[in-house]
C-alpha cells in the first residue's frame, strides 16, 4: 500500500501540535504495510520429536531407496572385465568407503544440508538463496518491500569484506549472472536425468537377479518384467509422497537391515581382512598397479553414491534433522557392511563379480523379493526430487507452466506433477528397452549423477562466501577437496560417453534448451511490458470515466508489472466501449523465497484519484507456494482491497488528539515510510488496554514519538463519499460480477532479427506457450469469468 507521511513543522520548532498528513501518490512502488506484525516469527511449523522420527522413517522410503540399492550393481560396473587379484578388490572397497564418507556424509549431510532455504533443498533453492543476497535475478521486478518478508532472511554484507567484493563482482556484468543461471539450469537438467536413469537401472538390476536362479531366461523377458514394474510405479505417484512413503518405508527399512546383516555375515564367514580397507594405503596401491584400468573403474565406484543429490533435493518433503538421523543411524552403517561383505565373498569367488550381490546372499528367494521391492522404491527418491525441482523452476520463470498438485496436508513440500510424471515414465521405458543391460545404463547414470554434484559444489562455494561469510581459506579448502574428487570421477565417466554416457548429455541438452528458451521468452515479455507501459498522464487525461461507460462489476486485469499501467489496458479500452466500475491491476510475483506467509501475500494501493476507482494488487508467492483449488484467490484479493480502503481512511484521519480509540478491525501492525526515508512501524496496543494508542518506532538515531488517532464510523473518503459508502460500492460491484482479464499474447521476433532468434521465439517458444498450462487454469479461474485480450508482442 503506497502511503507516505509528511511531517508539518510549526514555525516555532516546537513538537507540540505537530500533525501528520497523508500525501497519496498517483502511482509509485507499493509499500508493505502488513508484514510488521509477524516480523521475527517462524512461519514454519515446529516439528515434535515424534514427528521428526516419523519423517525419518518415511524418508527411508522416499529419499534413500536409490542410495540403498546401489550394492546391486556397483561391483559389476567397477569390474566389467573381471577381477585380477585381491589387491584390486581391496583398493576398490577402500575407494567406496571413502567416497561414501566424503561425499554423502561429510559434504551433503553435514555441509550442504545447512544451506537449505527454510527447509527447501535442490539447486534452485541454493540459487534463490543467492538471489536474496546478490542481485543476480534476471527478471528486474525486485522491490525493497520484498526484503521485509519474514521468510526473506538474509544478512547484511559489510562493505569491505570479501563477501562484498564477491557480490560486487557477480553484479558487475550481466554475462556473469547469465552464466550463474546457466549453471543452475544444467544442474536441474542433470537431476531430471537422474529421475530417468534411476528407475531404469534399479529395477533392471533387481529383476535381472532372477537369471542367477534361472540362467536360461531370455533378456527380453527380464526387460518386459522391468517395464511392467516401471509402469506400475509411475501409476501410483498421484497418491503422493506421504502415502507412498508410508507404503515403501517398511520395505526399505527391511532392505537396509537385510543387507547390513548379510554384509556382517559375509565378513565373519569369508574374510575379515576387508576391514583393513579403511586404510587409504590400498587406494594408492590400486592406482599404482593399474593406472588406466583403475581410473576407468571409477565410473563404477561412483555409482555407490547415486541418489546422494536426492538427500538434498527431497529435503522439502521432510526435514533436515529427519534426513540426517535416517542416514547416520541406518543407511550409512548398513551400506558399509554390505560393500565389505560383498568384497569378503569376492576374495574367494572372484569369478562371481558379475552377480556379486545375489551370489553372496545365503538365502536367494527371500532376498530377491526384498531386493525387487527396494529397487522399485529406489526410483521414488529421484522422482520426488524431479517434481520438487521442476516446481521451483516453474516458479522462478525457468520452465513452462505445469499442473502442480499438493498431496499432503502436513508437509507443504510434498507435490505431484502429472505431466512430468508421464514424461519420465516414457523416457525411462525407452532407456530400459534401448539399453537392456545395466552396464550401459550405469555409464549413462554416472554422467548425470556427477554432473549435478559438480554444480552443487560450485554453488556451495558462492553460498559459503556470500551467505555464510565463511573465511575464504575454508571455502578454498571445501571447494578444492570436493571439486578435485568430483572432477576425477567426471573425467572417468566421460571416458565412457560412447558406451552409454551420451544419453544423459542428450536428455540434459533437450531440457536445457526448453528451460533456456522459456526463460528468455519470459524475460523478453517482461522487458516489453516494462518499456510499453502507459503513461499515467494519459490515464488521468481520460477523466474518471476513462472515456468509456463504467459498467457495474470488478475487472481484475493481470499483468507482469509491479508498478505502472500495462499496455494491455490501453489496448482494452481502445477497442471496447465500456470498462468495469472498479479496475484492479493484479500482478502475480514469484520471489526467491520458499514461501510467502498468507498474511503478507497481498500488497494493495490506489492508482490515481479516488473517483477513478483503480487499484493495484501484487500477490507474492514463493517457489514452494501453490494455487490450490480450495483457495479462493478472488475472495482473498477483494477482502484485502476492502481492508485497504478502511486503512487508507484510517491514515487520513491521523491527528494529534490524545484520547482517541482504535476500532478493533485496525488492531494490526503497519509499516510506513516517512518523508525522510526512515521506516516507521505502527503497532496497535491490545484492545484490553483502557486507552488504545499506536506507537511510532523509528530508527535508533531518531527520537521516539507517540501518535494517537481516531477513525470516526463515518470517516470521509476524499470527495467521493464515506468509507462505508465506498465499501458498499465495492460490495455492490462484487455482487454484479468479477471478470478476470488476461492477455492472450503472441510473441514474435522482429523482422530484422537473426535466424536463430526467429527460430527460438517464433517456433520453440511459441510451441512451448501452446502446450503449457494457461494462467487461468493455474489460478482456477472459471471460464465464464474469463476475458482474454489478444495482442502481439514483437521482441
Amino acid at each position: 500500500m503506497e502511503t507516505e507521511i509528511d511531517e508539518e513543522r510549526e514555525m516555532n520548532g516546537s513538537d507540540k501540535g505537530r500533525m501528520w498528513s497523508l500525501d497519496q501518490k498517483i502511482d509509485q512502488p507499493i509499500e508493505d504495510t502488513e508484514a510488521g506484525h509477524i516480523r521475527g516469527m517462524d512461519v514454519r511449523k515446529e516439528l515434535s520429536g515424534l514427528m521428526v522420527l516419523r519423517l525419518a522413517f518415511q524418508s527411508l522410503g522416499v529419499v534413500y531407496g536409490d542410495l540403498g540399492t546401489s550394492p546391486l550393481y556397483v561391483f559389476n560396473s567397477t569390474f566389467p572385465d573381471g577381477v585380477r587379484d585381491s589387491e584390486d578388490l581391496m583398493g576398490a572397497l577402500s575407494l567406496i568407503i571413502y567416497t561414501l564418507t566424503l561425499i554423502p556424509l561429510l559434504k551433503y549431510v553435514f555441509v550442504v544440508m545447512r544451506a537449505n532455504d527454510n527447509g527447501e533443498g535442490g539447486t534452485f533453492a541454493l540459487y534463490s538463496l543467492l538471489c536474496r543476497h546478490v542481485k543476480v535475478n534476471t527478471i528486474p521486478n525486485q522491490h525493497r518491500t520484498d526484503e521485509e518478508l519474514t521468510t526473506y532472511s538474509r544478512r547484511k554484507i559489510e562493505d569491505k569484506s570479501f563477501a562484498a567484493r564477491t557480490k560486487k563482482w557477480l553484479e558487475a556484468k550481466v554475462d556473469r549472472q547469465n552464466a550463474l543461471l546457466l549453471l543452475v539450469l544444467v544442474g536441474t537438467c542433470m537431476v531430471i536425468g537422474d529421475g530417468i536413469f534411476t528407475p531404469a537401472i534399479s529395477v533392471l538390476s533387481s529383476v535381472g537377479g532372477i537369471k542367477v536362479d534361472h540362467p536360461k531366461m531370455k533378456t527380453a523377458v527380464v526387460v518386459a518384467v522391468a517395464v511392467l514394474i516401471l509402469v506400475i510405479l509411475f501409476s501410483v505417484q498421484h497418491y503422493g509422497t506421504d502415502k507412498v512413503g508410508w507404503l515403501f518405508a517398511p520395505a526399505v527399512l527391511l532392505w537396509f537391515l537385510c543387507i547390513g546383516s548379510i554384509g556382517a555375515y559375509n565378513i565373519c564367514k569369508h574374510d575379515t581382512v576387508v576391514l583393513k580397507a579403511f586404510s587409504p594405503v590400498y587406494i594408492v596401491k590400486y592406482f599404482r598397479v593399474g593406472t588406466k584400468r583403475s581410473w576407468a573403474s571409477l565410473g563404477g565406484i561412483m555409482l555407490s553414491i547415486t541418489g546422494t543429490e536426492a538427500l538434498f533435493a527431497d529435503l522439502g518433503h521432510f526435514s533436515t534433522l529427519a534426513v540426517q538421523i535416517a542416514f547416520t543411524s541406518i543407511v550409512f552403517p548398513c551400506l558399509l557392511l554390505q560393500y565389505m561383505g560383498q568384497a569378503a565373498y569376492l576374495m574367494h569367488h572372484q569369478e562371481d563379480v558379475k552377480e556379486a550381490f545375489y551370489r553372496s546372499i545365503p538365502a536367494y528367494w527371500p532376498v530377491f523379493v526384498i531386493a525387487t521391492m527396494a529397487a522399485v522404491i529406489a526410483s521414488q527418491a529421484t522422482i520426488s526430487a524431479t517434481f520438487t525441482i521442476i516446481k521451483q523452476a516453474v516458479s522462478l520463470g525457468c520452465f513452462p507452466r505445469v499442473k502442480v498438485l499438493h498431496t499432503s496436508k502436513d508437509i507443504s513440500g510434498q507435490i505431484y506433477i502429472p505431466e512430468i510424471n508421464w514424461i519420465l515414465m516414457v523416457l525411462c521405458i525407452i532407456v530400459t528397452i534401448g539399453f537392456n543391460n545395466t552396464t550401459q545404463i550405469g555409464n549413462a547414470y554416472g554422467t548425470a549423477v556427477i554432473g549435478v554434484m559438480l554444480v552443487t559444489t560450485l554453488l556451495m562455494a558462492l553460498i559459503m562466501l556470500v551467505v555464510w561469510r565463511s573465511n575464504w581459506l575454508l571455502v578454498l579448502l571445501f571447494t578444492s577437496v570436493f571439486l578435485s574428487i568430483e572432477l576425477v570421477y567426471f573425467s572417468s565417466v566421460l571416458f565412457k560417453v560412447n558406451q552409454g554416457g551420451w544419453a544423459p548429455l542428450v536428455i540434459a541438452a533437450v531440457f536445457l534448451i526448453i528451460m533456456s528458451v522459456w526463460h528468455y521468452g519470459t524475460v523478453k515479455r517482461y522487458e516489453f511490458e516494462l518499456e510499453s507501459k502507459v503513461s499515467m498522464a494519459w490515464i488521468l487525461g481520460l477523466g474518471p470515466s476513462l472515456g468509456l461507460v463504467r459498467v457495474p462489476g470488478i475487472g481484475l486485469l493481470y499483468t507482469e508489472l509491479v508498478n505502472g499501467v500495462p499496455h494491455i489496458f490501453s489496448h482494452l479500452i481502445t477497442h471496447l466501449p465500456a470498462i468495469h466500475s472498479i479496475v484492479v491491476f493484479v500482478c502475480l510475483k514469484y520471489l526467491p523465497v520458499n514461501t510467502v506467509p498468507q498474511e503478507e501475500r497481498f500488497l494493495v494501493k490506489r492508482i490515481g484519484p479516488k473517483d477513478f476507482h483503480m487499484f493495484r494488487c501484487v500477490a507474492r508467492y514463493g517457489y514452494k507456494d501453490l494455487h490450490k483449488k480450495d483457495d479462493d484467490f478472488e475472495k482473498m484479493l477483494l477482502d484485502k482491497l476492502s481492508a485497504f480502503i478502511r486503512y487508507e481512511s484510517l491514515m487520513e484521519s491521523i491527528s494529534d488528539s490524545e484520547d482517541y480509540s482504535l476500532p478493533e478491525e485496525y488492531q494490526q501492525a503497519t509499516t510506513l515510510d516517512t518523508e525522510n526515508g526512515n521506516q516507521m512501524s505502527l503497532h496497535a496496543i491490545s484492545t484490553e488496554s483502557s486507552q488504545n494508542s499506536i506507537v511510532s518506532e523509528r530508527s535508533p538515531q531518531q527520537p521516539v514519538r507517540h501518535v494517537r488517532f481516531s477513525v470516526p464510523n463515518t470517516g470521509t473518503v476524499g470527495n467521493s463519499g464515506t468509507v462505508d459508502g465506498e465499501i458498499q460500492f465495492l460490495n455492490d460491484c462484487r455482487d454484479s460480477g468479477v471478470v478476470h482479464i488476461m492477455g492472450n499474447t503472441i510473441v514474435r521476433a522482429r523482422r530484422d532479427s537473426g535466424m536463430i532468434k526467429k527460430i527460438v521465439v517464433d517456433y520453440i517458444y511459441a510451441f512451448l506457450r501452446r502446450i503449457c498450462r494457461e494462467k487461468s487454469v493455474i489460478l482456477n479461474v472459471p471460464h465464464e469469468s474469463l476475458l482474454n485480450v489478444g495482442q502481439v508482442f514483437y521482441v
